[in-house]
């Protein structure tokens, strides 16, 4: 099937208008590096949230959770607490308002105001750009050929090809595709930067929302709910489960019980506890320095931070799962046939675009195609403007050419987002085995992550030396680990793993000079931590008797829990929806209506009053850090 010229026309049409968008904020966002990077932080907090759900709203993790929720019905939906998906609840109810009172660019930048400029802050922050940068490589490596993939589905090259001049080979047209999409959001992020990236997601999340829900429509109107719970195994239509997932797929499809054997879910109680443990402790260690970092450094206050976060899991639950759960159910009931003839060779992955192809008329097919671009086109775009943050503020004004003027400062984002993005692009393209190995190391960056972040916010004694060889450690155990647990999900090794970076952590720090006590005041003082920072509190309070410590560690630890039920409530409603589960409806809103209550009362009226004064140029920013 292919796209009819109304879906090409709308397809253009939103490509036209991030291009126009990236043109017309380009004088408002080379004002400077705030502006550029931050959007000058005078966005507001609800169009950095739905800026941020729409970059979460991805194809490629749209397609697994389709092929998750075909296969483990709605207990899929804890599987991506493996990311973990409930980081964001920790971001809303305390982490993002600490982030944001340290008033910094980037997170390496953040680094300094923790571990000073000594030895050990040098190290610490080289290990922060490295990670950063190598993030970003990484994912914009293989990231354009994905897309290349997709859309190659639905705009054959045979179809464009006979307007072209040229021609190419099966293996070059994904390629192509890649580069196109690419381009254009490249093209948005160097002339806007961050102000034209949180337009066009806006815009972009519009897109999506709307093509969900049309998709829902279409899946509840053509699915009956009697057909479909004869069509899969009991227990499919609960999220609820004992030791074990215990769904047997052999009276249906067969070949599903190969793919849940071979996920490695099972025993699932364990798997769960042990995705609790492993999502506890990356989600106290805060964001990683990547787009998520940036949305929050780029809102105008700490509490419009909290809210900021707080927004993205509001706004883009119940859309995503709308969506689906309408692909799931037409997946079920009208390609089951074509799954079990095909047998064990079956790619579940391609639910998604097959029902797409099938089930989507024309006008709407080119609103979703566009909507799913716009998905990726934010991760990617997001992504560049992180990197170049990185490049030029945390090497280039630091190691090269600290005296750069405004207007070299600006010359060189637009020349390194640029090459940030070809460089990427070659690698994925001549390099084949590189981008294994990129994604190799950024999983392994990512396992040695944890223990160093989770204690820099909770532990005074923590220092650079303690920040680095935690992380050396960890990322050397993550890079090994897999050769030793061979077929093994990381998820059970993990434990391990946490420890040699605790251990790496711990040594480096016990074993090397505390951070200089005026830099440990400074900070405590500004972000307000709770945790083990009980001598540096102490000597803030000397010098300032009217200080008041952060005493919210019960509160907000409540609100966590809290948070996640609520945060919960909202992937399962819309799946009950579809399905057409009144008392499943029914419980959710209910404990939704509860929850949402509670976090009214007990955060959203108690955030702080923090208004946060943006350093207008580099000495009055040098001024405010040495303060």
């Amino acid at each position: 099937m292919q796209l009819e010229v109304l879906d090409l026309i709308i397809i253009g049409l939103y490509l036209l208008s991030t291009v126009v968008i990236g043109i017309y904020l380009k004088k408002q966002a080379s004002k400077n590096m705030e502006s550029y990077f931050l959007g000058g932080n005078s966005l507001p907090w609800y169009m950095l949230g739905l800026s941020n759900a729409s970059g979460m709203f991805d194809i490629s993790g749209t397609m697994w959770m389709v092929y998750l929720c075909f296969v483990y019905g709605l207990k899929s939906v804890w599987i991506p607490w493996l990311w973990p998906a409930f980081n964001q609840i920790f971001l809303m109810i305390y982490l993002s308002i600490w982030l944001r009172r340290s008033n910094v660019l980037t997170g390496a930048e953040w680094i300094r105001t923790r571990f000073g400029d000594g030895t050990g802050g040098k190290l610490s922050h080289m290990v922060v750009v490295f990670f950063a940068i190598l993030s970003c490589l990484g994912f914009l490596s293989y990231g354009f050929i994905g897309i290349g993939k997709f859309i190659e589905i639905f705009i054959p090259w045979s179809y464009v090809g006979q307007f072209m001049p040229f021609d190419l080979t099966a293996e070059q047209v994904p390629y192509v595709y890649g580069i196109l999409f690419t381009t254009i959001a490249t093209f948005y992020v160097v002339m806007g930067g961050m102000l034209s990236i949180v337009w066009t997601d806006v815009l972009q999340f519009g897109i999506m929302t709307v093509s969900a829900i049309v998709i829902a429509g279409i899946a509840m109107f053509q699915v009956d709910a009697d057909t479909l719970m004869g069509m899969v195994p009991e227990g499919w239509n609960s999220p609820l489960f004992n030791y074990d997932l215990h769904m047997d797929w052999s009276a249906y499809i067969p070949s599903v019980n190969d793919k849940i054997s071979n996920d490695g879910f099972s025993p699932f109680s364990i798997f769960f506890m042990m995705m609790l443990f492993k999502g506890f402790f990356a989600s106290m260690a805060g964001p990683a320095p990547n787009f998520d970092m940036q949305k929050i450094l780029s809102t105008k206050s700490p509490k419009e931070a909290a809210k900021m976060s707080g927004f993205v899991s509001a706004v883009m639950f119940l859309p995503r799962y709308l969506m689906i759960g309408g692909f799931t159910i037409l997946a079920v009931v009208y390609f089951s046939g074509d799954i079990n003839a095909a047998g064990s060779g079956f790619d579940f992955e391609n639910i998604l675009p097959m029902a797409i192809k099938e089930f989507v008329p024309s006008g709407l097919m080119g609103l979703l195609l566009a909507g799913l671009l716009a998905a990726f086109m934010s991760t990617f775009a997001s992504t560049v403007n992180a990197a170049p943050a990185y490049l030029v503020n945390d090497i280039y004004l630091r190691y090269i050419n600290p005296n750069a003027s405004g207007k070299l400062q600006m010359r060189a984002s637009y020349i390194i987002s640029a090459s940030v993005v070809v460089l990427s692009t070659i690698i994925g393209l001549y390099v084949e085995d590189i981008n294994s190995v990129l994604q190799w190391i950024v999983s392994a960056l990512y396992g040695g992550y944890i223990a160093a972040n989770f204690l820099k916010w909770h532990w005074w004694r923590f220092n650079g030396h303690g920040f680095f060889w935690g992380m050396a450690a960890g990322i050397a155990a993550s890079m090994v680990f897999p050769l030793v647990f061979k077929e093994t999900l990381e998820l059970y090794y993990f434990p391990l793993l946490f420890v040699v970076s605790l251990i790496g952590s711990v040594a480096g720090t016990l074993l090397t000079a505390p951070t200089e006590e005026k830099t440990l005041m400074n900070f405590y003082k500004t972000v307000k931590p709770w945790g083990f920072w009980g001598p540096i509190k102490r000597k803030v309070m000397e010098k300032d008797p009217s200080f008041e410590s952060n005493k919210d560690f019960k509160k907000d630890m409540f609100n966590v829990v809290t948070g996640i039920v609520w945060q919960s409530m909202l992937t399962l409603l819309p799946l009950y929806i579809v399905i057409k589960e009144e008392m499943g409806i029914l419980s959710t809103a209910a404990i939704l209506i509860i929850t949402t209550l509670i976090l009214k009362k007990n955060w959203y009226d108690k955030l702080p009053e923090e208004p946060i004064k943006v350093p207008e140029n580099k000495e009055e920013k040098e001024l405010v850090s040495a303060n």
